[in-house]
């Protein structure tokens, strides 16, 4: 099968840990052809959705780890499956890309997660539609409604919506020290919608990456671990992840939420929990994979692989 990888620069790759590589390893083992392209190479073109794409072939090693062919235009309903890999931040060119994705489903594509699915699922809001699993919330631009959630609380995590890897998370504890600064710093004096959440002290055993593949779950998790003073468990911001098995309260989630997120089009989740709250419903490109096959010996993207033919089938 041919299987085109919509993702960011190769040369950005981390090649010792990148989620996207394992998966295009796992698929170039199994015997399928893979393709690259970035999200500017989608095109709309002669009443076709296309990509000025390249064949990539994956070296075993050396600081030189693919070979790329010459650029060939090619239909995205050719292709057995697209793989939209590109990391936030969900800006309007993500939009855009999305957008023209979802007219090349209309066309035949299949593309992996849907993008209409990945437009109707915020990272941060969709955990609204689960209020029994999530902690005490607030979404909003309003001062005041941050002062009186803060009033009750006491210790608070105030972050943005368009937020990743932890950057623009803040803390404010009982003294409320720079609440209003960070709120009005943070939502551009109003002009941004923020969503604040009850402090949960349970974060210094980790910010659990729990990973739902085809509508089933991984039955290992990645534990990311706050280092120092700081309150981020993300690996982005220093945090340490650990492997652990899913506990009975994170197994339980997990299947729960994986059925119906998949049905939905969302083929890879990444959950994100803390002390078995529901933090954030990750699904534009969940990460995570090869620190949970290094740690646990569990391989994370053949799991992937098997489900995706499976779904081709």
């Amino acid at each position: 099968m041919d299987f085109l990888f919509i993702a960011d620069p190769l040369e950005s790759f981390k090649v010792s840990k990148d989620s996207t590589l394992a998966m295009m390893r796992a698929a170039q083992s199994a015997g399928h052809h893979l393709w690259f392209a970035q999200s500017r190479n989608i095109l709309w073109r002669d009443e076709n959705v296309v990509a000025d794409c390249q064949a990539l072939a994956i070296k075993p090693s050396g600081n030189s780890w693919f070979d790329l062919g010459k650029t060939e235009s090619r239909t995205l309903k050719d292709f057995s499956a697209v793989l939209m890999r590109t990391d936030p931040p969900f800006d309007i060119e993500y939009l855009n890309t999305t957008w023209l994705l979802s007219a090349a489903v209309r066309q035949g594509a299949k593309v992996f997660n849907d993008p209409s699915a990945i437009r109707d699922h915020s990272e941060k809001l969709s955990i609204t539609e689960f209020p029994d699993l999530i902690p005490p919330t607030l979404v909003t631009r309003e001062l005041s409604a941050v002062m009186e959630f803060h009033k009750e609380h006491r210790d608070i995590v105030i972050k943005p919506l368009d937020g990743m890897g932890g950057m623009g998370v803040f803390r404010v504890g009982p003294d409320g020290l720079n609440l209003a600064s960070i709120v009005e710093t943070l939502g551009e004096g109003g002009s941004r919608t923020l969503m604040i959440q009850r402090f949960l002290p349970e974060i210094v055993q980790g910010d659990k990456r729990v990973l739902l593949i085809g509508g089933e779950a991984v039955p290992f998790a990645l534990a990311r671990i706050p280092q120092g003073s700081e309150i981020r468990g993300n690996l982005a911001a220093g945090g340490k992840g650990v492997a652990m098995p899913l506990s009975a309260q994170e197994l339980g989630i997990a299947q729960k939420l994986a059925p119906l997120l998949n049905q939905r089009g969302l083929f890879l989740v990444g959950l994100d929990l803390i002390g078995g709250f529901l933090t954030e419903i990750n699904v534009t490109s969940p990460t995570c994979f090869v620190e949970i096959t290094e740690q646990s010996g569990f391989d994370v993207a053949q799991f992937w692989l098997d489900a995706l033919e499976k779904a081709l089938k």
